[in-house]
């Protein structure tokens, strides 16, 4: 594994933006360069220590399910290599963790997709037996597998907010009838199709997070990482049965481990508030981490 990257510094291109985890570069007009860094957030901060390893593991992750999901909905590779348009000496920064994409105009809407009662959904079902507007059927448990896959979207936060869960109709009110219909459908479409290949390879997808984008054409384009151990919560199977029958969170092949741990921890007697700076991490914490990433990799891979 090469050198931990917490933040890109090329020259050569224009920097458009930094995200939590990836740094955005324009090329010409019409592509960007993104940078997967090394970079963790955890409750939207950002934390100073990055996990070695992590931007390659998330590109390799995202380039394997672009590969399996293209016949489902176009996405925005370009198919050209990344350091082709760097300069020689940045060609380290972005080998294996960047991919050069179509500049596609964002649609400020989260899609997301969940196949699982978890997390923020688990506690909206207990208060209203439902999830951004979706009603679900009575008794069900933490960790519990739907009926069917449910589309819940989040409305896109700035930089350092919590993107705020919307209902459908909201969806309609930002993108019009049709475009949200198509991104329901599709979106849910996909995480069925990912859960399927997953749970062949002994993983459980509980839920998912996707992102779209228009082309010039007004066609809609997968974008952004698909289905890693950011933006989705991915479970091992052997650990989910024991768990569920416990009512509690199945161990997990995502950040799930570092968010527990800063939940612990005290800052002069006090729980950490949530607020920048983020507690700076321990070393064992930062290694189980990184080999929780990498594992689920070589799981979905192998």
């Amino acid at each position: 594994m090469t050198t931990a990257l917490h933040t890109s510094a090329l020259t050569s291109l224009p920097l458009l933006a930094r995200g939590k985890v990836r740094d955005n570069y324009a090329v010409g007009n019409d592509r960007i360069l993104m940078v997967a860094s090394d970079r963790l957030s955890a409750f939207d901060v950002i934390m100073g220590e990055p996990i070695p390893g992590k931007g390659e593991l998330l590109t390799q992750m995202a380039l394997f399910w672009f590969g399996k999901l293209g016949h489902l909905c176009p996405n925005h590779l370009t198919g050209e290599l990344p350091e082709s348009v760097v300069g020689p000496a940045e060609v380290a920064q972005v080998v294996g963790r960047s991919m050069l994409v179509k500049r596609l105009k964002p649609i400020p809407v989260e899609a997301v997709v969940r196949g699982y009662l978890a997390g923020s959904g688990w506690v909206e079902y207990q208060q209203s037996q439902s999830v951004c507007g979706v009603p679900l059927p009575p008794g069900l448990k933490n960790a519990g597998k739907l009926p069917e896959p449910i589309f819940t979207p989040a409305a896109k936060a700035e930089m350092g907010e919590h993107d705020e869960n919307i209902t459908y109709d909201k969806v309609v009110e930002i993108v019009g009838a049709e475009m949200a219909a198509k991104i329901r459908e599709i979106s849910i479409a996909v995480y069925k199709a990912a859960a399927e290949i997953a749970l062949a390879k002994g993983m459980i997808i509980a839920d998912t997070k996707f992102e779209f984008g228009l082309d010039g054409a007004g066609n809609l384009i997968l974008m952004d990482e698909v289905l890693t151990p950011d933006s989705s919560r991915y479970w091992p199977v052997e650990g989910y049965q024991a768990a569920y029958a416990a009512g509690t969170n199945p161990p997990s092949y995502d950040k799930q481990f570092v968010r527990d741990w800063l939940e612990q921890v005290r800052i002069n007697g006090k729980p950490w508030d949530k607020t920048p700076p983020a507690p700076r991490l321990p070393q064992d914490v930062i290694d189980k981490t990184a080999q929780k990433y990498r594992e689920a990799l070589q799981r979905l891979t192998a």
